[in-house]
């Protein structure tokens, strides 16, 4: 038996020299368990595989039992303590259209700011936000609509934070590896901003729930990097009228643009009429990216998102602003709505 778990202490020991995601070790172990347990169920009685191991299957059933109940007990205490902490920040919330204490300290430095003042700050508590995606773009997208207080803010998820997220999604941490991202980012904005109301949704932005979600946002964030959600998320932003802040990344190039046609700007599928062929636009996985290259763009959806809710300065509708952090250099080009564009063309 101290023979299997000296091998299973070395794999993880190897899994984590190597940055293997937590998860991916469990699972590693996982199957060397599963696997020690076959062999004592297949096994004849004194066969030396099993003398090795432990001789009988039952103490490995026992061992598997405790730690199953180890891991239900860690896992039923981690969610109390978030559900305990949401409790908490809803207590402590003003009523809505109202500034609690502390608040007008808090956004100072917008008050000051004769684009935005009281009036633009009320607007942004007022404000109903929808982030798409929780990570790369999305974790300082919220991180920065959560510190400028944008009232309600939603973020939709289906993903677990594994430790291959932390080199760009700051909104996470080496403590909430293995929870799903949406419930770490609600925690890490809770605790900039308590003041704030996030609603999470653990789940896949699917055709079936698309419309009823964006219909109780005012304004959606898109920071995914699939194309069939982009087109997804366009379609539905545009069926209701909503402005989409729409980022993208690769390697060392990131992308910006607000896309409203309801206020004479293109869609999205107006400048990306159909989705690139196969391997011509690999994921971030697939080519790589620079860790703090989602943090710029990211910040610039913030930015995008706190004008068009003032309506301070000018957006980037039918405008692409595209920063290349290799060279250090940023452009902006035109944008135009296409008259034979499927979603919004006449």
């Amino acid at each position: 038996m101290f023979l299997v778990l000296a091998f299973a202490i070395g794999l993880w020991g190897i899994g984590h020299l190597m940055g293997a995601p937590k998860r991916a070790r469990l699972v590693m172990i996982g199957i060397l368990y599963l696997g020690v347990v076959l062999l004592h169920l297949i096994l004849p009685g004194g066969h030396p595989l099993r003398m090795a191991t432990g001789e009988s299957a039952a103490l490995w059933l026992i061992f598997g039992g405790f730690v199953a109940i180890g891991l239900v007990y860690g896992s039923g205490v981690r969610r109390l303590k978030a559900r305990a902490e949401v409790r908490e920040a809803a207590e402590a919330k003003p009523k809505s259209g109202l500034f609690g204490d502390g608040e007008l300290e808090r956004y100072a430095r917008h008050i000051v700011l004769r684009e935005l003042g009281g009036p633009g700050q009320k607007l942004l508590k007022e404000a109903r936000v929808l982030v798409i995606g929780a990570g790369g773009l999305g974790s300082p997208a919220l991180l920065y609509l959560a510190a400028a207080g944008v009232g309600t803010i939603g973020v939709i998820d289906d993903d677990l934070v594994d430790s291959g997220n932390l080199q760009r999604q700051v909104i996470h941490r080496d403590a909430t590896i293995g929870m799903p991202k949406v419930f770490s980012a609600e925690a890490a904005m809770k605790a900039i901003n308590p003041y704030i109301d996030v609603r999470p949704y653990h789940r896949k932005l699917t055709e079936d729930i698309a419309a009823d979600l964006l219909a109780d946002f005012d304004l959606v964030l898109d920071g995914t990097d699939n194309f069939e959600t982009r087109y997804l998320v366009n379609r539905v932003a545009v069926a209701a009228g909503k402005p989409l802040i729409s980022g993208a990344l690769s390697q060392w190039e990131g992308q910006v643009s607000v896309f409203h046609p309801a206020q004479d700007g293109p869609c999205y599928q107006c400048i990306f009429p159909e989705a690139p062929a196969p391997g011509l636009a690999p994921s971030c996985a697939e080519a790589g990216v620079l860790g703090p290259l989602p943090g710029v763009v990211g910040s610039m959806m913030a930015v995008e998102a706190v004008k068009q809710i003032t309506g301070a300065g000018q957006v980037l509708r039918g405008q692409m602003l595209i920063y290349d952090a290799l060279w250090g250099e940023t452009r902006k080009i035109g944008l135009k709505q296409r008259d034979d564009c499927p979603i919004c063309g006449a």
